[in-house]
């Protein structure tokens, strides 16, 4: 991961910071990795994409001299068709047009990315939100949720007040510290950081989800490593 204190990007222009973000690329227009979402990132809009920039100027200028990157043939040619070739931001969501906005908000916070299943790089036509990619961790396999309306294996016998809450539970000081040991479950599901939205926010994002196809898709979410072997 990079460093993006103002201490790495302080020479950065505004314009550098939005191609970073938005399509993938240093201002010497190298493709950046790890690859972050930037195809959702793309279509922020410009009132949020500047309060990005403006917040990550506030920040304390850290001193962390990180390496730059190498990859080996042929991850270092594929990531350079990777990037987009300019930001192309939506119209200001409007929070009053509840379903846009929550699609807006779905979107950038890439729950599509996470939520559906992939094979051989590449997303499973008809299986949007409704789980099944997998993710490796020392102590097992977390497998996303399937966050589609479906009745038998998603949300949609949630209400919007147990979706809120869900999130709502980690924005605590104390779930921030919740030790997990090597061998126990764990999730790669940022709980504390979404946890900061608004109950406003969340039930945006709770009313696009419950407007999208329903797919019946159960997921064991998780897989132990097995110790004996």
């Amino acid at each position: 991961m990079k460093n993006i204190t103002p201490f790495s990007l302080g020479n950065w222009s505004d314009g550098d910071l939005i191609r970073a973000i938005a399509c993938g690329v240093t201002p010497e227009s190298d493709p950046l990795f790890p690859i972050m979402p930037y195809p959702d990132y793309n279509s922020i809009s410009r009132d949020d994409m500047y309060s990005i920039i403006t917040y990550l100027k506030t920040l304390a200028p850290i001193e962390n001299k990180l390496g730059e990157t190498d990859l080996n043939f042929p991850i270092n040619f594929i990531a350079r068709t990777l990037p987009l070739k300019s930001y192309t931001p939506i119209k200001d969501p409007q929070p009053s047009d509840t379903l846009a906005y929550g699609k807006y908000l779905t979107t950038i916070a890439s729950c599509f990315n996470c939520h559906t299943q992939m094979e051989r790089g590449q997303y499973v036509d008809g299986m949007d939100y409704a789980g099944g990619r997998q993710f490796k961790i020392p102590s097992g396999v977390v497998t996303s949720s399937n966050i589609t309306p479906s009745l038998e294996s998603g949300i949609g016998r949630w209400t919007k007040e147990i979706f809120i809450s869900r999130f709502k539970y980690f924005d605590t000081d104390s779930t921030h510290i919740i030790p997990v040991g090597q061998k126990d479950f764990n999730t790669p599901m940022p709980w504390t950081m979404y946890a900061g939205m608004t109950e406003e926010d969340l039930a945006a994002i709770f009313k696009y989800l419950k407007s999208c196809k329903p797919v019946v898709n159960n997921v064991v979410k998780w897989t132990p490593v097995d110790v004996t072997k």
